[in-house]
């Protein structure tokens, strides 16, 4: 049976399955009832000089019928004296003396990391992780991702940190930065024993129609807060994939976070780099229940995949990540509809009409199950993408595969379009209605 226990940098836990320096981290209290659940290892909500919060603090992004497909908070770190969150790593250590603690730290001075590293060890915790990621309230105070968004700082304040620290070191990334590799082999530069990603992204998800301001509303106004969820996840793997294939940054554990509520997610970070992943969102909607379907979930895969740990396929996707440009140009596939399991719902003929290449027709015998038009379909996946049914329609593969072009190949020989009428242009030759056919169907003004 699958091995699930890690050794991240040197902090040893149970399983990969972290909670992420947030409110579900607040207390010795909920941390204790994490592990009990099955949690791994959590690290602890920033510690800090305490800080004075305000009402409300959370926003939401729901989409239709789903609600926290995105959320929003503008909560800063602990507003609990730095004495109480001590004594309460040390009582959860004496309970769960073999999962992992991970003291979140963020304060400004030499002497106040000097001073807190200090204090966190000497409560027990088994590594600190440095927040440069907040990016409401604490960057105004130059602290959080104003350190995240200055390699220079960051670099300078992670060797303070190495100078004094006797346990592993995580440094947590902004997200809010045009290059993640930039911050990240800042890091790496500094001495960092590990890097984790993504903090939450800087974001208003919507203003309230009746008093004009930003949610979550406080006394009529707002802010900008940090966005997560499972919104952020697609984001977040891609950061996750460039530090994992950067030549500096590659060798550096990766904590991967951003969006992770299912065993699916936390096996596709892994398979991107991540050897640990820390959740927030999901057990702030669902609880700490969550980690039990997580872990069955990986240890099924692992199971019916032959690994025996999570190193044995971490990272393994990371060959198939390629630029555009090694992509094969000869590959062809074209979308195939199931007559079978087709609804008539049509939507695959809207979107493909007028959101892509005019390739499905509708019937002309009373049917309702449309048609692909073959000589037009260029293989770009909406239809599939669109339809309501599993597996109604799917791509399928065209070519034989005996040959490989990419553009990279084709540019060194000089083979690719290079004026604005070129004829080597991908478009040429592709069946596209005449603009006046958009109106044939085209009702009297005030008829419908």
């Amino acid at each position: 049976m699958a091995d699930l226990s890690i050794n991240f940098a040197g902090i040893k836990a149970p399983n990969p399955f972290w909670l992420a320096s947030a409110p579900p981290t607040n207390s010795g209290y909920q941390v204790m009832k994490a592990f009990d659940a099955g949690w791994g290892g959590a690290v602890w909500k920033t510690l800090g000089v305490p800080v004075v919060n305000v009402s409300s603090r959370y926003g939401t992004m729901n989409y239709r019928d789903n609600r926290m497909v995105g959320f929003n908070n503008i909560e800063l770190i602990t507003d609990r004296p730095l004495a109480d969150n001590l004594r309460e790593i040390e009582e959860v250590k004496k309970h769960f003396p073999d999962h992992a603690v991970i003291a979140s730290l963020m304060v400004e001075s030499k002497a106040e990391w000097h001073q807190i590293i200090k204090d966190c060890e000497n409560a027990g915790a088994d590594g600190i992780e440095l927040n440069f990621g907040c990016p409401h309230g604490m960057c105004e105070r130059g602290m959080g991702s104003a350190v995240g968004q200055e390699p220079d700082v960051l670099r300078t304040i992670v060797k303070w940190v190495m100078e004094a620290a006797n346990i592993p070191v995580i440094t947590k990334l902004s997200p809010n930065i045009s290059h993640i590799t930039d911050p990240g082999i800042a890091a790496v530069e500094g001495g960092t024993d590990a890097l984790s990603l993504v903090n939450t992204f800087k974001s208003i998800v919507g203003i309230d129609l009746d008093s004009y301001a930003p949610y979550p509303t406080v006394d009529g106004q707002g802010t900008n807060g940090g966005y997560c969820g499972p919104a952020v996840k697609p984001i977040a793997l891609n950061m996750v994939k460039e530090l994992a294939q950067h030549e500096v940054t590659m060798n550096t554990p990766i904590s991967g976070i951003g969006g992770i509520e299912t065993w699916r997610d936390v096996v596709e970070y892994i398979l991107l780099g991540a050897t640990s992943v820390q959740v927030c969102t999901s057990v702030m909607h669902y609880g700490f229940g969550i980690v039990r379907e997580m872990e069955k979930g990986l240890t099924d895969f692992m199971d019916a995949k032959g690994y025996d740990t999570i190193y044995d396929f971490a990272g393994k996707a990371l060959p198939n990540v390629k630029e555009w440009k090694d992509l094969n140009l000869k590959h062809k596939v074209i979308a195939e509809i199931d007559d079978d399991k087709c609804i008539g719902c049509q939507l695959c003929y809207i979107a493909c009409e007028d959101g892509a290449h005019q390739a499905i027709a509708l019937p002309e015998n009373g049917s309702r199950v449309p048609a692909i038009i073959e000589d037009n379909c260029v293989g770009c996946n909406l239809c599939s993408i669109v339809c309501p049914v599993e597996e109604c329609i799917t791509m399928v593969k065209r070519d034989d595969g005996t040959e490989h072009v990419t553009w990279a190949e084709r540019t060194a020989k000089g083979d690719i379009p290079d004026s604005f009428n070129d004829q080597r242009g991908g478009g040429v030759g592709h069946y596209v209605p005449k603009p006046e056919e958009a109106l044939k169907n085209r009702k009297p003004y005030g008829k419908v």
